[in-house]
């Protein structure tokens, strides 16, 4: 049985092992000249580095469960977090029930029912009975205005946009808060946060030539122009060669882990069901700049901006968790931002954002100088964050596609959990499992 794969990120890459595995004959291809798609590296003084930052949680079971199968379970370390928000010109911790309690910006009712809110969420196993409402009316109701004014109102504009931040359905937030409290221990202790040693790009550069062990191909460079369908059947790809000259590859079934919107341009003719399912999702891009400083900037590794007059979202200071002599003693911060595509800040290159960016970091750290920065590297991802609106359920589109031996798996069909890498991982599998209980691994 041959199988094509469109894309070699963690849903293409798991897919394809999984398929190897099984006797299947894979082929991958992937537009970019590397490997890992959201969670690829690139090398920052000799080092690789995510183009986005990227941690796991001690509940990312999936990505752990692959990580020990292809030899890389002692590869993994721990790191108690560091996180905190910025409100009103100052940095406040937010980690422990203790540092809500000395949470100033809100009251003390209002700091209890934020803590009394998370434990709800954490113990609630029921997320469809929070389909019906978006995380803006829900917080709003049972945490309370000053609440959301200050915390978590704020985060949401910054993570969807003012277009967009009222849309987002309850199961999203419920996703999150879950995802965080289960990477703490017992009695509410600190969160632990996971990097592997290497970098993500360890884990991804590994399971390709595990792919490639087992008699599968991942193709670099090579982008996918049209899924060929004949009588209802997927059999083929368009692939775009080397020479820049078309030529198709047959398949007895293919998976693509495209975004929503770019699927249907690979396939003509597609019901228009099935089509609607997928282009009434929307997406926000991210944005990074990321800082080589020659000092720390903060001393927490994840700062969430709550002051919508600073034009980023979050301050990530990679090595406030991982040790700065991995990167020749330098310090790593990523500026993020989630934006529209006509988004002003969208449209501006490299240098423009920075001279954006530079009046609002001296806010974060008042002795903040531009001589700090030794270099600065831009990256930007088209399809980062899905924008999940309230009853998806009854909305999501099916793995299994309108056409005989054709599949999708991409974040939007992550849900109700936020997209991430370990469901990527868990998908990428799912989907092959359920491509193999149809066709087998048979000729």
């Amino acid at each position: 049985m041959k199988v094509g794969i469109i894309g070699a990120g963690a849903a293409g890459l798991a897919a394809a092992y999984e398929l190897t595995l099984a006797g299947v004959e894979v082929s991958v291809y992937e537009k970019a000249s590397f490997v890992g798609g959201q969670a690829s590296t690139f090398d920052v003084e000799s080092t690789p580095l995510e183009r986005g930052y990227h941690h796991l949680f001690t509940s990312d079971t999936d990505i752990l469960a692959l990580m020990s199968e292809i030899g890389l379970s002692d590869r993994m370390e721990w790191y108690e977090s560091k996180v905190g928000i910025f409100y009103d010109g100052k940095i406040f911790n937010l980690v422990t029930p203790l540092d809500l309690l000395k949470f100033s910006p809100l009251s003390i009712i209002d700091r209890i029912r934020m803590g009394l809110v998370t434990m709800i969420l954490k113990t609630k196993k029921d997320w469809e009975s929070l389909e019906t409402v978006t995380t803006d009316e829900w917080i709003k109701t049972w945490a309370g205005k000053r609440v959301y004014e200050v915390v978590w109102g704020p985060l949401l504009r910054g993570k969807f946009g003012d277009r967009h931040y009222t849309e987002i359905g309850m199961p999203w937030f419920w996703g999150k808060i879950h995802t965080r409290f289960a990477s703490r221990g017992k009695n509410m202790a600190k969160e632990l946060l996971g990097y592997p040693k290497g970098s993500f790009g360890e884990i991804f550069d590994t399971l390709t030539k595990k792919i490639e062990l087992m008699g599968g191909t991942v193709k670099l460079s090579t982008g996918v122009s049209k899924i060929i369908i004949e009588k209802g059947k997927a059999v083929g790809l368009s692939i775009e060669s080397d020479s820049k000259q078309e030529v198709t590859q047959r398949f007895d079934a293919i998976l693509s882990t495209t975004p929503s919107f770019v699927f249907p341009k690979l396939v003509p003719k597609m019901p228009k069901e099935y089509e609607e399912r997928l282009t009434t999702v929307q997406y926000m891009s991210a944005v990074l700049i990321i800082l080589i400083l020659d000092r720390p900037l903060t001393n927490v590794y994840w700062l969430n901006v709550a002051d919508r007059s600073i034009p980023f979202v979050g301050v990530i200071e990679h090595t406030n968790m991982i040790d700065s002599s991995f990167y020749g003693g330098k310090h790593i911060v990523y500026l993020s931002n989630y934006l529209n595509i006509d988004h002003r800040l969208y449209q501006m290159d490299h240098k423009q954002l920075l001279e954006e960016y530079l009046p609002h970091i001296k806010k974060i750290n008042p002795d903040f100088e531009e001589s700090w920065i030794e270099k600065t590297y831009y990256h930007k991802v088209g399809a980062a964050q899905p924008i999940i609106g309230i009853n998806y359920s009854q909305r999501i589109p099916s793995h299994k596609t309108p056409f005989e031996g054709l599949y999708l798996a991409n974040t939007t069909q992550i849900y109700p959990e936020d997209r991430g890498t370990n469901y990527s991982v868990r998908m990428g599998r799912e989907v092959a499992k359920l491509l193999l209980r149809d066709y087998g691994s048979s000729n």
